[in-house]
């Protein structure tokens, strides 16, 4: 098997639209489908999934929900949303709720491209300090944060229809706004 490589094509980052909601949705779909089958009930992961249509999304930006969307080739690939650390618990001020490429553009370093602007845009708004809470048993974007400097800051559980799954908390020290 050959290293992954980062591609670097031409990319943009920005701050979504509603004429993004329908690529959203898409990308949504794609990366909870990779990501949770197997650990999601097959019925309650595609309810969860048919939730976030055109609609919810256009609902999200008009509530004001913070979304990064990073652009290939003209294409939105992946999203980020974001804000406020919601862990009561913790010290941070700053959480990624979210961040999902299309299975096509994981691997290749868009990911990172994007989780280091969304750090830097909450960086710049006071929010230096950041958090992510992320399923235990997805491995691959585990695997992902702890790759990104991520500390395993606490476990914690989550119910969904029924089911307790692990819930895993990764912390970012403060990053400097600083050039």
């Amino acid at each position: 098997m050959y290293p992954r490589r980062m591609i670097r094509e031409p990319t943009s980052l920005r701050r979504a639209t509603l004429d993004d909601c329908a690529d959203l949705a898409e990308i949504h779909a794609q990366a909870w489908t990779l990501a949770y089958q197997g650990v999601l009930q097959g019925v309650e992961l595609r309810r969860l999934i048919a939730r976030r249509t055109d609609a919810w999304w256009q609902g999200a930006l008009r509530r004001g929900v913070e979304i990064m969307v990073l652009d290939v080739l003209g294409k939105p690939a992946g999203y980020a949303t974001f804000g406020s650390c919601r862990l009561s618990d913790f010290p941070q001020a700053g959480e990624i709720y979210e961040l999902y490429m299309r299975p096509d553009h994981q691997g290749l370093g868009f990911g990172r491209s994007l989780f280091a602007a969304v750090r830097k845009d909450l960086a710049a708004r006071g929010r230096p300090t950041l958090a992510v809470q992320v399923l235990g048993q997805n491995s691959a974007a585990r695997g992902f944060y702890q790759a990104i400097g991520g500390t395993l800051a606490a476990t914690s559980t989550y119910r969904s229809a029924g089911q307790t799954l692990d819930l895993a908390i990764y912390t970012w020290p403060p990053l400097s706004t600083r050039a």
